[in-house]
């Protein structure tokens, strides 16, 4: 067997959804010729070592997901009636958390969204920011965020907050 050179380390994160595994198929092929391990050799593996194959597979997920939390710049998790928006700072990550005091209003929906647009600044909105400095590792604290429900985002939301607040 060629590279296989990755000892039983636990995963960083997480698996792959199986659907994201095979919408990443062809940057899997080459992770497996980086390691010198052609298809038919992985054919191999998959039939007669699937604890190497599932290693295989969490090292690929982990790489994966290293890449894209590197790039991560915001991250929004709304419910029904809360949002939390968060910006990755260089240390840091700063939070815009929304409640709203309304209980027939849902984020989640247009009309529900609608009503929070015209009433953001009413009492029954309340608005808190905070900021955190990361943990040892940055990329575990925003992993953890999107495990809770958190979204990857391009910003909007939190920009156009960061401006409205004093």
């Amino acid at each position: 067997m060629h590279g296989l050179s990755y000892f039983c380390t636990p995963m960083k994160y997480r698996r792959l959804t199986k659907e994201q595994l095979e919408e990443l198929h062809r940057e899997f092929i080459n992770f497996l010729a980086t390691q010198s391990i052609t298809g038919e050799e992985w054919k191999e593996i998959k039939a007669n070592k699937p604890e190497v194959a599932e290693q295989e597979l969490d090292v690929f997920s982990d790489l994966i997901w290293e890449g894209v939390l590197n790039k991560v710049k915001y991250i929004e998790n709304i419910a029904a009636r809360q949002m939390h928006l968060f910006s990755v700072e260089e240390k840091e990550i700063k939070l815009i958390a929304i409640r709203v005091n309304n209980p027939d209003i849902d984020l989640t929906t247009t009309q529900g969204f609608e009503w929070f647009k015209k009433h953001y600044m009413s009492d029954l909105v309340e608005i808190m920011t905070a900021a955190k400095k990361f943990g040892d590792d940055p990329n575990q604290d925003k992993f953890e965020l999107i495990e809770k429900g958190g979204v990857i985002t391009k910003g909007e939301l939190y920009n156009w907050f960061e401006e409205m607040l004093p």
